[in-house]
């Protein structure tokens, strides 16, 4: 049940659900995300140990600027995704949330490449910009695997669509 006691909207009408199923952009983001959150953690590291130690700025910079094309990446190609599936290219309704704590994402990312390509900052003044952004990913990787969640439990109890949704 939703709020108010009436029941859930789901995810995805038995349309949505088809074109995700069949889509090649969904594989695509089911690749993307572990390769993201792989170098992400790989930064993170780096990142750590250039603030803890003062060494290694140049490979923790290297990791995050990687960490910001992967991310690029995987926006692009989600925003592909939701415009096959919801037909908008962001902020379907069923992802509206998600995307946008995604923008804030993004937005932080831009912010450490600006900031690195202008000198705008300090090595551990960019460094900490770099976990604001990564704190943010936290969050939103973290909507991405409730939503990822409740799509898969909503497809185990067999979501039975309404005669209307299941019309092409």
């Amino acid at each position: 049940m939703g709020p108010e006691g009436r029941p859930a909207q789901p995810l995805y009408t038995f349309a949505e659900r088809r074109r995700r199923d069949s889509s090649p952009w969904t594989l695509v983001q089911g690749v993307l995300a572990p390769v993201q959150f792989a170098i992400f953690l790989i930064s993170l590291g780096l990142v750590l140990r250039a603030l803890v130690t003062g060494e290694g700025q140049c490979a923790a910079e290297i990791s995050v600027v990687v960490k910001t094309l992967a991310l690029y990446a995987i926006m692009v190609t989600g925003s592909i995704w939701e415009k096959v599936v919801f037909g908008r290219w962001l902020f379907a309704p069923a992802f509206f949330w998600e995307d946008v704590v995604s923008m804030l994402v993004l937005a932080l990312h831009t912010a450490y490449l600006a900031a690195l390509a202008t000198d705008a900052m300090s090595g551990q003044a960019l460094l900490l910009l770099a976990l604001a952004a990564y704190a943010a990913y936290v969050v939103n990787a973290a909507q991405f695997l409730l939503k990822l969640r409740a799509a898969r439990l909503e497809g185990a109890g067999g979501h039975a669509p309404r005669l209307a949704e299941a019309l092409p």
